[in-house]
């Protein structure tokens, strides 16, 4: 996948490194820096990604605010600051403010899995982190994941949005393609609902070995293929299904790679998105032939399904 030529890219959905980077897997019996950040808008993704850029050893996401915790004696409230500072410039922040405190003792990779709950995506798709147990009732299709450093627990709004399209749109023994696929959570799922082949690219080395693990915990390593890759190195021409859960400026540049690799009358999700993108992307793709056929907005994510003809 090419690189957004923009910084913001780093900021945005697609690939944040959301959680887990840096967390300490051992209770460490030494004092601890602990951040209150509070901020307007308040988005935990575009937050976490910059925040995750320093030596932090945790993050926990409150009701209105975020803790971050760090014992790196570089990590201070400047520090912090400043990366804010740099959202502020790019119009991705209004204000924001950095409370700081002490605290002794916590096991953050506790912390962090006490934080992780199954999650129920729709009558029949259900996520999972491996830490958690869930009985599978009828019907049911159970996802199950080590999210480690990828985008894609299933707890944001546009990776359900994704799996809902999947499951209504997705015809058994389709061929499909996951672009940007972070823990490879989606091609995973079209695998489970029938999918004969799934291609899951990503740019991200962590994704890569993510993807993997994941497949194989999901015993479907037999359907789905992962790739360390750009859309570029993709040379199948030939899908009946692709997802793409990135962010506006990274789906209007991989448009046209798209419509190269998609059949005839075939379908395309796209998410990772916010109402004020619909109008551009529309256009971009109404432009190669694509027809919107279904939306769904969750807050203020959103998702689209097009049609190629």
């Amino acid at each position: 996948m090419t690189h957004c030529p923009c910084n913001l890219y780093k900021y945005v959905i697609p690939k944040l490194r959301l959680l887990l980077k840096k967390i300490i897997s051992t209770s460490m019996k030494k004092s601890y820096k602990e951040y209150i950040i509070t901020a307007e808008p308040f988005n935990v993704e575009i937050l976490s990604s910059i925040l995750w850029e320093l030596n932090i050893d945790g993050i926990k996401e409150e009701v209105n605010c975020l803790k971050v915790f760090a014992q790196d004696e570089l990590v201070t409230i400047q520090t912090i600051e400043n990366e804010l500072h740099h959202l502020k410039e790019n119009k991705l922040l209004r204000e924001f403010a950095v409370q700081e405190n002490f605290i002794v003792e916590r096991n953050w990779n506790e912390e962090w899995e006490k934080s992780r709950e199954v999650v129920r995506v729709s009558d029949k798709i259900i996520i999972k982190p491996t830490f958690k147990e869930y009985e599978t009732k009828p019907g049911e299709i159970v996802l199950t994941l080590d999210p480690k450093m990828s985008f894609g627990t299933g707890d944001h709004q546009t990776t359900k949005i994704c799996l809902m399209f999947i499951e209504k749109y997705l015809k058994p023994r389709m061929k499909v393609l996951d672009a940007g696929s972070g823990t490879a959570i989606l091609g995973i799922a079209a695998a489970k609902l029938g999918a004969k082949k799934v291609i899951a690219f990503d740019i991200d080395e962590w994704c890569f070995d993510n993807g993997i693990e994941n497949t194989k915990l999901n015993n479907v390593g037999d359907k789905v293929e992962i790739r360390k890759c750009e859309l570029k190195d993709i040379d199948e021409k030939d899908f009946d299904l692709i997802i793409a859960n990135i962010q506006k400026n990274i789906l209007l540049e991989l448009a046209d790679g798209f419509k190269e690799r998609i059949k005839p009358d075939s379908i395309l999700i796209l998410s990772g998105l916010l109402e004020m993108d619909r109008e551009s992307i529309q256009q971009r793709y109404s432009a190669l032939g694509f027809v919107e056929i279904d939306y769904l907005k969750m807050d203020e994510w959103i998702g689209m399904v097009l049609k190629s003809v």
